[in-house]
C-alpha cells in the first residue's frame, strides 16, 4: 500500500514548522519528517530517515523545492534517486515532478534558484559582520565553553595531567563531554600540552 510522506524544513532552530506542517497535512501527508538544518548539503537526519523510510509507489510532498535542497548537483541528485526508485515527488506550489525534460528543467530552475538565494543570503551576512566589526559592535558568535565551565575546568586539568592520570583524549571526552576539538583547542590556547 503506498503512502503519502511529507518532509518540511526550516535553516534554524528560531524558525517555525507550522505553516509547511499544515500545508503538508492539508496535502495528505500522512508522515511528516522535519528539519531545522541548513539546506546546503542533505546530511539532515529528518531527511535521511524519511530516505530510509519511503519506498517505491510512495509520494514525497514538499511546499518549494527549496526545502529539499539549496544546492544544486546535491538537489539534482537526491530527486534523481527519488525518480529512479519509484517514489513521486509532489511540490505543492508547482505540481508533480517526474522524469520528463520539462520536470527536470523546471527542477534545474529552481535548484538553481535556490543556490543562488542562499549565496546572496551568506554575501549579505558577511557584509553586515564587516560593517558590525568596523562600528565595533561584532563580538562573534557566543563562546561554548568559558574558563568558568566546570566540564571544562575538569577536561582541561585531566588533559594537563595525562601523565599521571593514563586518561587517554577519548576517555577525556568521554567523561566531560567537551568535545575533542574544543578541548585541543583550548588547551593550545592556555598552553597546556
Amino acid at each position: 500500500m503506498t503512502k503519502q510522506y511529507g518532509y518540511a524544513r526550516v535553516s534554524t532552530a528560531e524558525q517555525n514548522l507550522e505553516a509547511q506542517i499544515q500545508a503538508l497535512e492539508q496535502a495528505g501527508a500522512v508522515e511528516i519528517y522535519k528539519d531545522k538544518a541548513t539546506g546546503k548539503n542533505t546530511n539532515r537526519e529528518g531527511l535521511q530517515s524519511l530516505l530510509n523510510t519511503i519506498q517505491r509507489g510512495d509520494t514525497l510532498i514538499v511546499t518549494k523545492m527549496d526545502r529539499m535542497a539549496r544546492n544544486v548537483k546535491e538537489g539534482i541528485q537526491l530527486i534523481d534517486d527519488l525518480t529512479e526508485k519509484g517514489i513521486k515527488l509532489h511540490v505543492l506550489n508547482m505540481g508533480m515532478f517526474d522524469d520528463s525534460p520539462t520536470s527536470r528543467l523546471i527542477r534545474n530552475i529552481l535548484l538553481s534558484v535556490a543556490d543562488w538565494e542562499r549565496g546572496m543570503i551568506l554575501e549579505r551576512q558577511k557584509e553586515g559582520i564587516a560593517v558590525a566589526k568596523a562600528n565595533g559592535k561584532y563580538k562573534g558568535k557566543p563562546k561554548k565553553y568559558t574558563d568558568k565551565n566546570p566540564a571544562l575546568v575538569h577536561a582541561l586539568e585531566l588533559f594537563a595531567n595525562r601523565d599521571t592520570n593514563r586518561k587517554t583524549v577519548k576517555e577525556i571526552v568521554e567523561i566531560t563531554k567537551v568535545s575533542r576539538a574544543s578541548l585541543y583547542n583550548i588547551a593550545k590556547e592556555k598552553g597546556i600540552t
